[in-house]
């Protein structure tokens, strides 16, 4: 009992409310658990922002490209001295064996050798892998457009399954009412035991459909946390019939797509490893200095060298090397080429689908609703004068619901197809909310 029915009793019994009561009433009240919060619902728009701020993958390509730039600046830097520590012409039998200073040809050396690679092979080296962080960032961007989507077609399912389920129980509650007209009206004398039936075997079939629409919805709901960290209900319907496409300029839009994107990252990585491969065929120098100390006797010495390696066979190695980069450079291009008319044909098609998809949830809208619900009023009013049975009401009614369905099933069909062509691209609002992992300077 709450306290609102303590003041219905003593308004209708005339007894004065006391403080006892009052009291004893708010007791309850404090003593009652709170409702459980409700979460508020979310749009499309901040599902997708929390899917993108939360998403581990962004994370991961930026520290991709982090772990490249710092390794394109160890890249152009000159290879580590080598120190190198010896002893030269130890004698190893007669009277001065392993003395290190009875002959005078014996010598403790120590030196170090130093490769002058070239600057355009340092330069290449570097830029190779500022090309696998351009890599990463452009790996990025297909991330947060496939997390996009993925929210989207989630959402999508969330929103429009629930209004299905909305249309079973609004249709099943209906059922339940004419059985109870079928049952009064057998009691009455005016129908028969049939319709009772009848409207039975409908309620079941729709507790039965019922149960299939709210699986879909849990399993939605589960898909949909996946991305956003926690269910939740959705609101506000976004706008399917624009994309961000134009179809016009579908060929030179669909050059800048995130995938092709990558492959223009991976055809850039492909030609600096061939200016590296063609910058190997001119060789590097190592310059070592080395001291040199004998015994007391005898005095000590400096030597300095020169290594030069000897492309002694560079047309079976520098040149096939060169030519194999080449033709990966060539690879590459081909790849993204080919890619690129994949996604043109692939988008013109969900466009030409998209469209149709409009036309038909508009043609329901406009003229299949109307006349299903005309037809139900049509036959209730028929069964009112005695000229339709109650089966035929029935009939009538689970038909209307069934094209409600069906609009709602061709809604959801064209709101996946709106979601695969307008994230296509990253949305540049849940772009701002993606995380952010800048490298460090470098000294």
């Amino acid at each position: 009992m709450s306290s609102p029915q303590f003041v219905h009793f003593h308004a209708r019994t005339g007894r004065p409310r006391t403080w006892s009561v009052i009291g004893v009433a708010l007791a309850f009240l404090a003593a009652a658990p709170a409702a459980p919060a409700q979460s508020q619902p979310l749009t499309l728009g901040q599902a997708q922002q929390q899917a993108v701020a939360r998403s581990r993958q962004l994370s991961a390509r930026d520290q991709a490209a982090t772990a490249s730039h710092e390794m394109a600046v160890a890249a152009g830097q000159l290879p580590d001295p080598v120190l190198k520590v010896g002893i030269d012409n130890l004698p190893v039998s007669g009277s001065d064996r392993l003395s290190l200073g009875n002959d005078f040809m014996t010598m403790r050396r120590v030196g170090v050798s130093q490769e002058l690679t070239r600057a355009d092979k340092l330069r290449w080296r570097s830029a190779r892998f500022e090309r696998e962080a351009d890599k990463a960032q452009a790996e990025k961007d297909v991330a947060i457009a496939a997390i996009q989507r993925d929210t989207a077609l989630a959402w999508l399912e969330v929103f429009y399954t629930g209004q299905m389920a909305e249309v079973v129980a609004r249709q099943a509650a209906t059922s339940r009412q004419e059985i109870e007209a079928a049952e009064a009206a057998y009691r009455g004398g005016r129908g028969g035991q049939a319709d009772i039936l009848a409207a039975r075997a409908a309620l079941l079939t729709l507790d039965d459909r019922g149960s299939e629409i709210s699986r879909r919805l849990r399993v939605a709901q589960t898909r949909l946390a996946r991305w956003t960290g926690g269910e939740s209900t959705v609101a506000g319907a976004p706008d399917v019939d624009r994309i961000r496409l134009d179809p016009a300029s579908l060929d030179r839009d669909l050059a800048h797509h995130p995938q092709i994107a990558v492959l223009n990252r991976q055809e850039e990585i492909a030609q600096a490893d061939a200016n590296l491969a063609q910058a190997n065929q001119r060789t590097d120098w190592s310059v070592e200095v080395a001291f040199q100390q004998r015994g007391s006797a005898y005095s000590n010495m400096v030597s300095v060298g020169i290594s030069v390696p000897l492309q002694w066979d560079r047309k079976n190695r520098q040149d096939r090397e060169l030519a194999a980069k080449l033709a990966l450079v060539e690879q590459a291009k081909a790849e993204r080429d080919e890619m690129l008319r994949e996604h043109v044909a692939e988008t013109r098609a969900l466009i030409v689908e998209w469209q149709s998809g409009k036309e038909r949830v508009s043609r329901y809208q406009r003229e299949v609703l109307p006349l299903a619900g005309e037809r139900s009023q049509a036959t209730l009013a028929a069964y009112r004068g005695g000229k339709a049975t109650l089966v035929e009401v029935l009939a009538a009614r689970r038909n209307e619901a069934e094209m409600r369905m069906q609009a709602l099933q061709l809604e959801l069909d064209t709101a996946r197809l709106w979601a695969q062509l307008n994230f296509l691209f990253p949305d540049g609002e849940a772009v701002q909310h993606a995380p952010m992992n800048h490298p460090q300077e470098s000294q």
